[in-house]
């Protein structure tokens, strides 16, 4: 039976009503696909001070949690993931790459012009068809 992995994402949004996407690093699993940031709940742990956690760990700058965005499970090779999308804002800090390659700012009519880890595409749908 295959693993199930529970994974939180935050979608930040700047003043400029731009998300922060986050490219895989090629030692990543799923390499050289961008995701938005985030990681894999503790057990234990409830899925906001995980993403806190792990905001503050990827990228070196605190934030705070909103409502939840997006709840899917998709199916890899390998494993399960459960991936629940939570609205963020930064309230201390720039977020600074540590795992990722690159990070970068974009408007939601651009964010189908990355390509995508397949399991964060259900919220890149939602978002680009938000007004």
């Amino acid at each position: 039976m295959k693993k199930t992995v529970r994974v939180v994402a935050a979608i930040i949004e700047n003043e400029n009503k731009e998300i922060l996407c986050a490219l895989r690093s090629p030692e990543m699993a799923i390499p050289n696909m961008w995701e938005f940031p985030g990681g894999k709940v503790e057990k234990d742990e409830d899925i906001y001070s995980a993403l806190v956690r792990e905001i503050e760990e990827e990228l070196g700058c605190t934030i705070e949690t909103g409502d939840l965005y997006n709840d899917i499970t998709h199916e890899y090779e390998t494993f399960i993931i459960n991936l629940i999308a939570i609205k963020a804002k930064i309230v201390s800090g720039e977020p600074i790459p540590s795992e990722h390659s690159k990070l970068v700012w974009l408007k939601r009519e651009n964010l189908e012009s990355l390509v995508w880890a397949p399991a964060d595409i259900p919220a890149v749908e939602l978002l680009v068809n938000e007004e």
